[in-house]
């Protein structure tokens, strides 16, 4: 923090000059730091603990006891046989779960279709998320 004391005016230089020796009476008032060290080292020493033990993984504040949350349990989703597989590159298969990934994104892009990496025999194309797979297709005329 610097402080330009040529743009300051008297009022100012004043109230700053306060300040300053109300933060230096304090300092003085405190004990040393390395005294303080000792003291809390001899009090967790007395109680069996350790400073590391108090304070945690260097933190400054006690650890707070934290609220127990209960999670909600998903239902997992049982493994899928691949669907695509990268002709290029063996390794390089997808479920047709999740997002796509990038190397059949970069295909994609060059023009191909998804349904080119579609393995034979064993798979079909994997349902779009904007097909009307559950939604009402006939609505009634009123």
């Amino acid at each position: 923090m610097t402080i330009d004391l040529e743009k300051l005016n008297s009022r100012e230089l004043t109230s700053l000059m306060k300040a300053a020796q109300k933060r230096k009476a304090l300092l003085e008032k405190r004990p040393p730091v390395a005294e303080v060290r000792r003291k809390m080292l001899a009090i967790a020493k007395a109680s069996g603990y350790s400073i590391e033990e108090l304070l945690g993984n260097g933190t400054a504040a006690a650890p707070v006891a934290a609220k127990r949350v209960k999670r909600v349990k998903r239902a997992k989703l049982g493994k899928v046989p691949v669907k695509y597989r990268d002709p290029d590159n063996k390794r390089n298969t997808w479920t047709g779960r999740g997002s796509t990934p990038r190397w059949l994104l970069e295909k994609t892009a060059r023009g191909r279709s998804v349904a080119d990496y579609l393995i034979p025999g064993l798979a079909k194309p994997t349902a779009r998320k904007t097909a009307p797979i559950g939604k009402r297709s006939v609505f009634k005329q009123g």
